[in-house]
């Protein structure tokens, strides 16, 4: 039986063999361990486009393979990269186009489904779930946040970029919009609005009772829910998954209680959150079933 191929692209180029929604090798990643975790960033479009083909052709190896789909950070729209704030270089790039041709050369001919890498990760938690005939939503928070559905569908799906607050002082945003989630929940974000802290000291200063941190803490929370609540108004309820290096600090109940002053019509009403660990195995598995889905 044939086999899909998943790839995540941000810092390192990480790819996997997916069967039956699950890894059936251990993932290829590159840079290894050690290696320079710039590379990326000042590669070239075509450079990229023929290490991610090198790593697949690598991993094809003695398999029978149906398709390819590639997690990449930014706005992608019919396998070109419109905008990716992450690897600048790649703007305008028609990524499906060039990865396919590249693989051909190598002998491998299947159709290439470039998504982006939150809405592959949405993907992911919904396949080893079980979930795969539901509605799943993803908030990644790092850095940036990412926000990921499931269904894959057309669209940009910028969901870090929703606009929470009409406050024109709110511009943190590192792509210079103003009131977005982003430029309030994103670590690059919080760390020019508190210069002398870290954000983990925000949350640790907040629970010892320091007046600032913690009233920025409830806007942090209440940020969350107001992005929740905008796709749960355009989208419907549902379950949201939230994973990332800041869902640390996630407090449940008060995203919770934020999100059930902002939704007040009942049949919107009924969306839970869960903090989950997600690696790359879960953008990898989500690429692949998104490209599987996409060729059936």
């Amino acid at each position: 039986m044939a086999k899909t191929i998943g790839v995540l692209a941000t810092r390192q180029i990480v790819v996997g063999l997916v069967d039956e929604n699950a890894l059936a090798a251990p993932a290829r990643v590159f840079p290894e361990a050690g290696g320079n975790p710039e590379l990326l960033r000042i590669m070239t479009p075509d450079q990229i486009a023929e290490l991610i083909a090198d790593q697949v052709l690598a991993t094809a190896r003695d398999h029978e393979i149906d398709g390819v789909g590639v997690g990449f950070p930014g706005i992608i729209r019919a396998g070109v990269v419109e905008e990716s704030p992450n690897l600048q270089q790649v703007k305008g790039y028609a990524f499906a186009t060039a990865l396919t041709t590249i693989l051909g050369r190598g002998g491998l001919h299947v159709p290439v489904l470039i998504l982006n890498d939150a809405d592959a990760m949405a993907a992911g938690v919904a396949a080893t779930r079980g979930y795969l005939e539901r509605l799943i939503r993803i908030w990644y928070l790092g850095d940036g946040i990412g926000f990921g559905r499931y269904p894959h569908a057309e669209g940009d799906w910028e969901g870090g970029h929703m606009v929470v607050s009409l406050d024109p002082k709110e511009h943190f945003c590192g792509c210079g919009g103003a009131g977005h989630v982003e430029g309030i929940m994103g670590q690059r974000s919080m760390r020019l609005r508190f210069l002398d802290l870290e954000p983990e000291e925000v949350f640790a200063a907040a629970k010892e009772g320091d007046a600032r941190c913690a009233t920025f803490v409830k806007r942090w929370h209440r940020a969350l829910a107001a992005g929740s609540a905008t796709s749960i108004h355009l989208d419907g309820p549902g379950k949201f998954f939230i994973t990332g290096p800041s869902a640390e600090f996630v407090e449940i109940n008060l995203v919770d209680q934020y999100l059930h002053e902002m939704v007040k019509m009942t049949p919107l009403q009924g969306s839970l959150f869960e903090t989950i660990s997600a690696g790359h195995d879960l953008a990898i598995i989500g690429a692949a079933v998104n490209a599987r889905r996409a060729t059936t």
